[in-house]
């Protein structure tokens, strides 16, 4: 299994960011990093497996140590994906304090961080959500039935949006829009089945 470089290491890799409580991980979080992989010509995906969403509730959240260990067994294999609980190690909840946390844990790394259409159109609701552009560039993939609401969201209309192969080099702020083949896989879903 893959690990995170050393603090301060200096290699000058492009690794893509996907946040999330993962709970549970599925194939579409899969889906997505692969996809995230092939289009923007990244080294690596982390997941960034959050001790606890700040927008999310408690009360259905599986304890950090299963979802991690469910994202480990879901990315077997994935030699270019790796589970992390950084942010429990930062001790951040939040997008942008796990950012500069990182820029500056790995000051050579070009991060971008990676997100579905769900996420941005709720993404006004992030603490101080335009920084987040300003640090880092976003890479948003398609996901039923959340285009349209996306597209047409505060999000997306404050900053210029680039092409996916574009966007590692494109000055900041800048995000893609990447109108990949949809999977079906969602976590609620999943967290339905398993009470039935």
């Amino acid at each position: 299994m893959r690990m995170l470089p050393p603090f301060g290491d200096r290699s000058r890799l492009r690794i893509g960011l996907l946040g999330g409580s993962f709970n549970p991980a599925h194939e579409g979080h899969v889906h997505l990093s692969r996809e995230a992989l092939k289009r923007l010509g990244l080294d690596a995906v982390w997941w960034l497996v959050s001790p606890q969403n700040p927008l999310k509730s408690a009360r259905d959240m599986a304890r950090l140590e299963t979802r991690l260990g469910q994202a480990a067994q879901m990315t077997a294999g994935e030699r270019d994906i790796l589970v992390t609980d950084i942010e429990s190690k930062l001790g951040t909840t939040r997008t942008l304090d796990t950012l500069r946390a990182l820029r500056r844990r790995y000051p050579a790394i070009t991060f971008v961080w990676l997100m579905g259409a769900d996420n941005l159109a709720q993404m006004p609701r992030w603490w101080r959500w335009r920084e987040i552009y300003a640090s880092v560039r976003v890479a948003v993939f398609d996901r039923s039935p959340y285009s349209y609401r996306a597209l047409t969201s505060a999000a997306a209309q404050a900053f210029a949006q680039v092409a996916s192969r574009q966007l590692i080099r494109h000055p900041l702020p800048a995000w893609s829009w990447a109108p990949i083949r949809r999977h079906p896989a969602s976590a609620t879903t999943l967290r339905a089945r398993a009470k039935t």
